[in-house]
């Protein structure tokens, strides 16, 4: 009886990752497997089409999908955490924008433009960097300053200055190309920039404001999403390496190139990264479902415990890349040549831990 093996989506990802990075962005075959399994839209409610999954869900997935390819992993972390705003836009662009089986956010948390009020809605012009997915995306978003005709400021009832989010078409934006970095590199994080663009009034929108879908989960506070999210990243990029780098010191030790010593100093260093991730992992998941269940219990989360959640993030995060640190220098040349798998996940650890919700651990 013939024997056929299914392959998973990880197969075909891990298959692809090397032509992804090639290219300088995904695969159309990774593509449009992200279509056909809605990953762009997870966040997206199933009134608009979307996936409709919540944060827990989305976290695991995410690490799962970080650790088959790190660039995957970030260009859906961005998009689909982009496409979180769904929650909060006008319903009939919502409805509009969300037709399109291929949509997909990228954008900016930057305030990079200035918008003018105008009678029809508003005049734009900015410049916004590191726009993950942006060769691909459908939708654009961008922060604006908000300035009446005469250049001065529109405050708020406090006096402070206005900034809201908006949303840009892909015919509306002009792409400038500049992700010349080490890492990441079929992310496509390319800038993006407008000139004298005028959009109608419900092209803006506010955050954990006025939630225009009555959907659980909307309102969990950005950062610790956008924490979260980031550190599942680092997490499953991690595991990926740590898997790669036993199998390149076992490939070398196969050599006789070793003493019993040594190989048992590997083993201890390797076995305490592991467990460190693992210890961390496990702490973040139990941190992070607490805050999760307070919100669906009590409508809030006590602000201590969120504080917690962004502390176990970073920390999850700095000890995925240390551990690729440690671990680095067992692997061999293999490591080190840029056309490798071990060297491209080294490489994408590394670009993601500068991001900058991760740059300090406490």
């Amino acid at each position: 009886m013939e024997n056929i093996v299914t392959e998973t989506w990880q197969d075909k990802v891990k298959s692809f990752a090397a032509a992804s990075e090639q290219l300088g962005e995904l695969h159309p075959e990774i593509l449009e497997l992200a279509y056909q399994e809605n990953w762009f839209k997870l966040f997206v409610p199933e009134v608009y089409g979307g996936a409709g999954k919540k944060l827990p869900e989305i976290l695991r997935l995410e690490e799962q999908l970080a650790e088959a390819d790190g660039s995957l992993g970030w260009n859906i972390t961005l998009c689909a955490g982009a496409a979180w705003f769904a929650g909060f836009l006008n319903p009939e662009l919502a409805k509009e924008v969300f037709a399109n089986r291929e949509v997909c956010f990228a954008g900016s948390g930057a305030v990079g433009g200035i918008a003018v009020k105008t009678d029809y809605g508003y005049l734009i012009n900015g410049h916004w960097k590191y726009a993950s997915g942006a060769l691909h995306a459908t939708i654009f978003t961008a922060n604006c300053m908000l300035k009446n005709a005469d250049g001065s400021d529109i405050l708020d009832p406090e006096g402070k200055p206005i900034i809201k989010s908006f949303i840009l078409k892909k015919g509306e934006v002009k792409i400038l190309a500049g992700w010349s970095y080490f890492g990441l590199i079929a992310t496509g994080s390319h800038a993006f920039e407008v000139a004298d663009l005028e959009v109608p009034a419900n092209r803006t929108f506010t955050i954990n404001s006025n939630i225009a879908v009555a959907d659980k989960g909307f309102d969990y506070p950005f950062l610790q999403l956008a924490e979260t999210t980031l550190a599942v990243n680092s997490l499953g990029m991690a595991k990926h390496f740590i898997a790669l780098v036993e199998e390149a010191f076992t490939s070398r030790s196969g050599l006789k190139r070793y003493n019993e010593e040594q190989v048992l100093f590997f083993q201890r260093e390797l076995e305490q990264c592991k467990n460190e991730v693992l210890d961390l992992r496990n702490q973040f998941y139990k941190t992070f479902d607490q805050s999760w269940n307070q919100l669906l219990d009590h409508e809030e989360i006590d602000e201590n415990l969120l504080t917690e959640v962004s502390l176990i993030s970073r920390k999850l995060a700095h000890a995925c890349r240390r551990a690729s640190d440690t671990l680095f220098p067992y692997c061999g040349l293999e490591a080190a040549k840029k056309e490798s798998e071990i060297n491209r996940v080294w490489r994408d650890i590394h670009t993601a831990s500068q991001h900058a919700l991760l740059t300090f651990e406490s």
